[in-house]
């Protein structure tokens, strides 16, 4: 085990009711990147026996080649979608990170039967018909959209790789569907990443997706560390994955 990985054994981490139950993770990334930015992460939850998938998400990473201006939500719902069903998996803790908690959620809609968890790590929290744009007041200034790809002015597709590429607008403008009575019964972990400048109680306060996530009883959780804090301390952030398995949704009042 390396050096990176090892306090996934020494953190005091409480994995569930059993502490040696291993479990099998799917994990979608964010916006403009691929399964590779989840790498170390990945590694260390493996290191630590759990199973790991990585999605990349059409058109985005190693399947940058797939880019198009007709790549939109369904597509990446669809990728995580057929991932758990092509690998007959099962008992599933999906996870997802920014952009990534739009794909989540309309997984979620779609074979709520195939989860046992899911982990929003600094993500997205639509409402049923949403789009990310409605959750962020539209296209970030600076973007640029050129053959239906939203350019965001960092990475670099011609490499060094891995790089960050452009992304699929369409995948932004379409909304979600968040509405099957199973799906909404699912134990959900919200968890915002705070970086040391930042008060939590501020946070809370500007965080569209943290108010949602407590409205719908679900745990949230706080991670020391700035959006990309998976890639800043992937020990942590695994370990904090593994704990959250554990958690369930409050019983809201009628």
């Amino acid at each position: 085990m390396t050096a990176l990985c090892v306090f996934l054994n020494v953190s005091g981490v409480r994995a569930g009711d059993n502490p040696d139950e291993k479990f099998t993770f799917v994990v979608v990334h964010g916006a403009t990147a691929g399964g590779w930015e989840w790498k170390s992460a990945g590694n260390c939850l493996m290191n630590d026996g759990h199973t790991v998938y990585r999605a990349t998400l059409s058109g985005l990473g190693e399947r940058f080649h797939l880019a198009n201006a007709e790549v939109n939500l369904d597509t990446h719902i669809k990728d995580v979608v057929n991932l758990i069903l092509f690998e007959d998996l099962h008992d599933v803790v999906l996870t997802g990170h920014s952009y990534g908690g739009m794909v989540i959620t309309g997984v979620m809609d779609r074979i709520p039967e195939r989860i046992r968890h899911v982990i929003y790590l600094d993500a997205a929290v639509p409402e049923d018909g949403e789009c990310i744009y409605d959750i962020v007041g539209g296209p970030p200034p600076g973007a640029v959209v050129k053959d239906g790809l939203v350019h965001f002015g960092w990475g670099n597709p011609e490499g060094p790789y891995p790089t960050n590429t452009p992304h699929p607008e369409k995948t932004f403008s379409q909304p979600v569907s968040y509405k099957n009575p199973e799906a909404l019964s699912l134990p959900v972990t919200y968890v915002a990443f705070v970086p040391a400048d930042q008060k939590i109680e501020d946070r809370a306060k500007t965080d569209k997706s943290w108010q949602r996530a407590e409205a719908r009883g679900w745990t949230v959780r706080t991670f020391p560390g700035h959006h990309v804090a998976h890639q800043e301390d992937p020990a942590g952030v695994a370990a904090l994955m593994v704990e959250s398995v554990s958690d369930q949704n409050r019983v809201k009042p009628d």
